[in-house]
């Protein structure tokens, strides 16, 4: 068993003629707790899709668990996976986003069971039993058969956490879960993602929630222009930041 849930060497990504991500050097252990901070078009986003197989990377090396992203080891090579298989290694990573991506025809538990269902193919029955235990745990116990429109922001942010979940993911990615709320919201979403960090899941935030990531994270990261620039202890990182382009940063966030 790998150290390392995530381990990134040299990560490059170019779209078109433009490098996003520079050569990233980034892990996460496990059970650890890591935010990523940094301006928008810094390269957040798109390393997250890479590390869940939603967008190749173009140059380096990535892996989740030990295993590189998209290939598989076999007699000492690397072969590319099929989309099949890439299909069933997403599913061992739950990731939330910025938009909560539900299906507006399909009731909240009828979201959470969609993928234990089609990918895991699990009988229909428990998926709907463990579908209502998740829903208890992120405080919508009452909405199973609540449609997404039917819901707050912050009730469809905590169905899609809770679709996540039902993968069971070794990690989960969130990419600016709270972005899209009205700030009243915000909180009910944090204290989800709280209460998975003390139950120990491995996760890689970003986020642009300052005091969250002072409060809940093992670690920081702050990026800049598709590289790590700097990273450490929160305390480290917001209280002594090392670059100036990251004092530059915290200074208006803070």
């Amino acid at each position: 068993m790998t150290f390392h849930m995530v381990e990134a060497r040299g990560v490059e990504k170019r779209i078109g003629d433009q490098m996003i991500l520079k050569g990233v050097d980034f892990n996460v252990r496990r059970g650890e707790v890591v935010s990523l901070i940094g301006p928008s078009g810094s390269g957040k986003s798109t390393f997250l899709r890479c590390i869940n197989h939603l967008t190749k990377i173009t140059s380096g090396y990535l892996a989740v668990d030990g295993e590189p992203v998209g290939y598989r080891r076999q007699n000492g090579k690397l072969y590319e996976l099929s989309d099949a298989e890439i299909a069933l290694s997403r599913a061992e990573i739950g990731m939330v986003f910025q938009r909560f991506n539900l299906f507006g025809h399909k009731t909240a538990i009828e979201n959470i069971i969609e993928g234990p269902v089609q990918v895991r193919k699990q009988p229909i029955d428990g998926a709907r039993q463990r579908a209502r235990l998740l829903l208890d745990r992120v405080g919508l116990a009452a909405k199973a058969d609540a449609y997404p429109a039917e819901l707050s922001g912050g009730q469809q942010q905590r169905v899609a956490i809770a679709r996540a979940l039902a993968m069971d993911p070794k990690l989960m990615l969130f990419d600016e879960p709270t972005s899209a709320l009205d700030p009243e919201l915000v909180g009910e979403v944090l204290d989800v993602i709280k209460a998975l960090a003390s139950e120990g899941m491995t996760m890689l935030v970003v986020t642009h929630e300052m005091a969250f990531a002072r409060e809940v994270c093992n670690r920081v990261a702050f990026l800049d222009d598709g590289r790590v620039v700097e990273e450490g202890t929160p305390d480290e990182v917001f209280g002594n930041p090392k670059s100036e382009r990251a004092r530059a940063f915290f200074a208006r966030m803070l």
